[in-house]
């Protein structure tokens, strides 16, 4: 996103890096989220793609759910920034709150199917935050 912004105008100004914070944010429940769901099969692989030696755990739902608890100040920023309107806002603290309590579903229940909730929850959350900021921009 970041290389977008730059192309429209040739320079890295904060509204690219806000969308870059969005972007790295989010990577890493969504892919943890993946790793958790498919963690046999890269064992068997012989690839580790978690933080933690010990695999799934208490430990990685906590750090999904602290980056995903970070993507709502984050999806604020454009609004703060003044490149969105309050429409963006909203959605941004809604769409957050959302992703977050998927990812507080992992750490409660440490199962399968509440990773693979947070995982298509990455994809609908990061959908929606995007057209959601597409939407509301400030013509500048």
């Amino acid at each position: 996103m970041l290389i977008g912004w730059a192309a429209g105008d040739d320079s890295l100004s904060i509204g690219g890096w806000s969308l870059f914070a969005i972007q790295f944010l989010w990577q890493f429940p969504h892919f943890w989220a993946i790793a958790w769901v498919a963690h046999k099969d890269y064992t068997r692989a012989g690839f580790r793609l978690m933080p933690s030696e010990q695999g799934p755990g208490k430990m990685i739902a906590l750090q999904a759910a602290m980056w995903t608890l970070l993507l709502i100040p984050a999806g604020i920023a454009p609004y703060l920034l003044g490149l969105t309107g309050y429409i963006s806002a909203i959605v941004a603290i809604l769409i957050g709150g959302w992703y977050l309590w998927k990812a507080i579903q992992l750490y409660r229940k440490e199962d399968v199917p509440s990773a693979r909730k947070l995982m298509f929850g990455s994809y609908i959350y990061l959908a929606v935050i995007l057209l959601a900021l597409l939407f509301d921009k400030v013509k500048l």
